[in-house]
């Protein structure tokens, strides 16, 4: 089935020159030139990942993912300037799956779109962080992941994940005893080679924490100061 990303981008060279890049991926591709069209579009079209930009005249690229995550999980991967990495960072508080810097390489985005793609299908295998031989359901503690339908739940209660942090969660409850560097972490969610901060993955497990202890999770990931972080006992609020 053809995927259909959605493009959005106050510049129409930028939008073209994706387009394009994404046609020659196999990749059907929308366009919205601001962050209302943004909106109107996902609702129109359901895209299966939108490119969005940062800044953006109207409504940023910010307040488009707050918007849409209030109602939806559609992938989104973030084009920003060199000069806000704040703004990155609180995309990605805010939803957002990864980021491209500006100026880019089309081929680049391109890469980073089929790696979430990839993660929003369930693909295993190593860079998955789950291995094709191991079980669809994984249970640890009041933790339970079913990585065939893409969903997490606590104690019976569904929490809505991103692709990419029920991708960096599976990574850990996959192999409980072990220890993840940020370096691991990012090398399973996108494969050697891609350039992410370590604030990044620290921002998605920021985000994990807060969802899950909004529904009572205590324990859920641990910090091992200086070498990453590992899956905590998952205990419910009340547990001794």
């Amino acid at each position: 089935m053809e995927r259909t990303i959605l493009v959005v981008d106050d510049d129409p060279h930028i939008r073209q020159l994706l387009v394009f890049a994404l046609g020659k991926a196999g990749l059907a591709a929308v366009e919205a030139e601001d962050g209302e069209q943004a909106l109107a579009r996902i609702t129109a079209d359901a895209p299966d990942l939108v490119i969005l930009d940062i800044n953006m005249p109207r409504m940023d690229g910010l307040e488009v993912c707050r918007r849409v995550r209030a109602a939806s999980a559609v992938p989104i991967l973030f084009l920003s300037s060199r000069d806000d990495e704040i703004d990155r960072v609180l995309g990605i508080e805010l939803g957002a799956d990864d980021y491209v810097v500006k100026p880019f390489s089309p081929r680049e985005v391109v890469a980073r779109t089929q790696a979430i793609l990839r993660r929003a299908s369930g693909v295993t295998g190593a860079h998955a962080g789950v291995s094709a031989d191991e079980g669809k359901l994984i249970q640890h503690g009041c933790l339970r992941l079913d990585t065939e339908s893409w969903r997490a739940s606590w104690d019976d209660r569904d929490v809505a994940l991103t692709v990419t942090e029920f991708a960096l969660l599976r990574t850990l409850a996959a192999r409980p005893g072990k220890v993840f560097s940020r370096d691991e972490i990012i090398d399973r969610l996108h494969g050697p080679g891609f350039a992410v901060t370590d604030r990044t993955i620290d921002s998605h497990i920021r985000n994990l924490r807060a969802k899950f202890a909004a529904v009572g999770a205590e324990s859920l990931i641990e910090t091992r100061p200086g070498i990453g972080y590992a899956l905590g006992a998952c205990r419910g609020s009340g547990a001794t």
